[in-house]
């Protein structure tokens, strides 16, 4: 299982980014995330030790989150594939 980050720009929604992570690394690459970075996530509900447990889980899968910035005209879509 991956999660994938994937952030879409513009009135049309155009994927502007992807990031994927492997399942495998996971863990590792969470620790590896800035310190700001993860506490902007906080910010918008996101926690990562939550979702890197819940990638334990065989059956979750599918979008977790989606944020929307009203501001920066763009969505943000986390999921676990």
């Amino acid at each position: 299982m991956a999660l994938k980050i994937r952030v879409f720009k513009g009135d049309q929604r155009e994927l502007a980014t992807t990031v994927t992570i492997p399942g495998g690394v996971l863990k590792i690459a969470s620790s590896l995330i800035p310190h700001k970075a993860a506490e902007a996530l906080r910010e918008q509900g996101v926690e990562l030790k939550e979702i890197v447990k819940l990638s334990d889980n065989p059956d979750a899968h599918g979008d977790l989150i989606e944020i929307e910035d009203h501001q920066k005209n763009e969505k943000t879509v986390i999921s676990l594939e």
